[in-house]
């Protein structure tokens, strides 16, 4: 059974279990999708799967509900992850959607010299992230973290995540070149992966002379044309997704 409604909660999910619902959620099923009770939606975590759940009471700011069956058993999703210079308010919002959409793990901004934005709204980019995962069918809300500087994230990253940075740099090679390389590699060669966008402005050459240096990152292209930084993202995030992620294994989506 599939329903149109579906929320994340972070409780535990089990057949017969009671959950009640914080203002938000409980004011957004009464008063934006006017549901009532009775009413049949699913709620999913990426530890217990996804359920089915009705609406046993409902009220001004309170709502709760009654666990039935299990829709969906939890299962492995992809390891990507995405880091990306913070870009303006509407395009982050957009980025983070369709970073979701994708199957991104973790959103990881990255403050780097031409960074024109000083500030990342964690909170309304969690939220951006929770709504597209209820709308798109993943059991799983990508991890927002907070910003951190491009020598400091460096400095940190577990060297066993492949990093592609996206330049336009001589030295970057074509991002199916790449892939596809791995794609090939022999059984049990899998690698951790995460794509890397630079700020609207680019990446300084000190910072591109920098990542050349780093045994972990691959600096990569995306095709002869001039992308918009949230463009050049989703276009890494798609191509990983077709070539190693889960794309392969379902070639046509479900869309919405």
């Amino acid at each position: 059974m599939r329903t149109e409604t579906r929320l994340y909660l972070e409780d535990e999910l089990d057949e017969g279990r009671e959950v009640g619902l914080d203002h938000a959620r409980s004011h957004y099923l009464r008063s934006v999708l006017r549901l009532a009770r009775g009413a049949a939606l699913a709620v999913f975590n990426e530890r217990d799967g996804e359920w089915l759940a009705r609406i046993d009471g409902l009220g001004k700011g309170w709502c709760s509900l009654i666990l039935g069956e299990r829709l969906r058993a939890p299962g492995p999703e992809p390891d990507l992850w995405l880091v990306f210079a913070p870009i303006k308010r509407a395009r982050i919002d957009f980025l983070a959607e369709k970073a979701t959409e994708l199957g991104a793990a973790v959103l990881q901004p990255v403050m780097t010299r031409h960074t024109a934005v000083s500030r990342v709204n964690l909170e309304r980019l969690s939220a951006n992230a929770r709504e597209a995962a209820e709308q798109c069918g993943r059991l799983s809300v990508p991890e927002v973290r907070a910003p951190r500087d491009l020598d400091v994230l460096l400095a940190e990253w577990p060297t066993a995540r492949r990093l592609l940075v996206c330049a336009e740099a001589g030295a970057a090679r074509p991002i199916g070149e790449v892939l596809g390389e791995a794609a090939a590699a022999p059984p049990g060669a899998a690698q951790a992966w995460a794509v890397m966008t630079g700020p609207e402005g680019g990446y300084a050459q000190s910072e591109l002379d920098a990542l050349h240096q780093v045994p972990f990152v691959t600096l990569v292209g995306l095709g002869p044309r001039l992308l918009r930084a949230d463009t050049a993202a989703l276009a890494a995030l798609a191509s990983w997704q077709a070539i190693l992620g889960d794309g392969v294994a379902r070639p046509f989506g479900r869309s919405y």
